[in-house]
């Protein structure tokens, strides 16, 4: 526990504890007196125990005061600004949303079409997102590129998501390593030799990948395998990567730069990218699937220390002492004091 104020605390205690001495030092006096008394004390004391209500008087005036003096003390710390830190649990952290905008992702096998639908879900995602949340976009064809950093505006990502059409090839690899880009704020490549960066921790980052899982990084020169970026740094930083399969297994054809080409869901390759990373493959054949998708990603929660102002409950604790102690002092003595 702190304080905002400790001189306050300090005088309230000074205060308290003179009073506690006051109260103490005036019943041995009054303890003496009635002893140098005698036999009159002792007449006293065996006509209050006749009674009863002197001896009862006394007592419950002696409690009124030290309840009153207790009510002081208490006052006085919260008069001093208490604070408590406090673990608390938050939805926070860094979503990138990686969306493949390849030629494939023109597909009608899921209406209106694959990307069309992708964007749904993301936009879906977006708008459930808290303000702790920073949420990227990563539009990926031939090597990711990023398109909005993670930022604490969701319009903004909103936005970009939406001006998303499709165009070109696909590398899930690489897709992976340009959202643990934007994660970190720092290029992240794989090693000539296949060795990962050490780029430090992030538990509490998620990518969530939309794909219909098609990938050419064979195909091209230099592109990194899905498998080895997702296992060799995206877990290696503790950062899930969740997939969302776009399509169909049954397929359909596409017009790709005037050439029909049949297309399907693989969802192999998007099950292997999220179990390497302990993520969760997402299926989703349509529409109506990809609307669930959104409420059954768990980001992950992170725990952060916060001070709690404990002011108020110390007010409450010295007033119920207070009344108590003036409200005995009163019943029992006719007086406040």
């Amino acid at each position: 526990m702190t304080f905002a104020d400790p001189v306050l605390l300090v005088f309230g205690l000074v205060v308290a504890g003179a009073l506690a001495w006051a109260a103490v030092a005036a019943g041995r006096r009054r303890a003496a007196a009635l002893t140098a008394a005698g036999v009159m004390a002792g007449s006293v004391t065996a006509t209050g125990a006749a009674r009863g209500s002197p001896a009862n008087r006394r007592r419950a005036r002696l409690t009124g005061v030290w309840l009153t003096i207790a009510g002081l003390a208490v006052l006085s710390v919260a008069v001093a600004g208490p604070t408590a830190t406090v673990p608390v649990s938050h939805a926070s952290g860094t979503v990138i949303l990686a969306v493949d905008v390849s030629g494939s992702m023109a597909a009608t096998d899921v209406a209106p079409s694959r990307l069309a639908a992708a964007k749904q879900v993301a936009l879906s995602f977006i708008k459930a997102q808290p303000g702790t949340v920073d949420i990227g976009v990563v539009a990926f064809q031939q090597g990711g590129f990023e398109e909005a950093v993670p930022s604490a505006d969701h319009g903004k990502a909103a936005a970009v998501v939406s001006r998303l059409t499709p165009g070109g090839g696909t590398s899930l690899g690489d897709a992976i390593l340009a959202s643990l880009s934007a994660i970190t704020g720092r290029t992240v490549t794989i090693g000539r030799d296949g060795s990962a960066p050490d780029i430090g921790y992030w538990p509490s980052a998620t990518v969530v990948l939309f794909s219909d899982g098609q990938d050419e990084s064979g195909a091209t020169a230099g592109g990194t395998d899905p498998a080895t970026a997702a296992a060799l740094v995206a877990e290696k930083a503790g950062v899930h990567v969740d997939t969302v399969g776009v399509g169909t297994v049954a397929g359909t054809t596409v017009d790709v730069g005037g050439y029909h080409l049949f297309t399907a869901l693989n969802a192999a390759t998007l099950q292997s990218i999220a179990q390497a990373t302990g993520g969760a493959y997402h299926p989703a054949s349509d529409a109506s699937e990809l609307d669930g998708i959104a409420r059954s990603i768990n980001l992950r929660l992170t725990v952060t220390h916060e001070p709690l102002p404990l002011a108020g409950a110390f007010i409450a604790l010295a007033l119920v002492l207070l009344a108590t102690g003036a409200m005995l002092t009163v019943i029992r003595t006719g007086r406040v004091v």
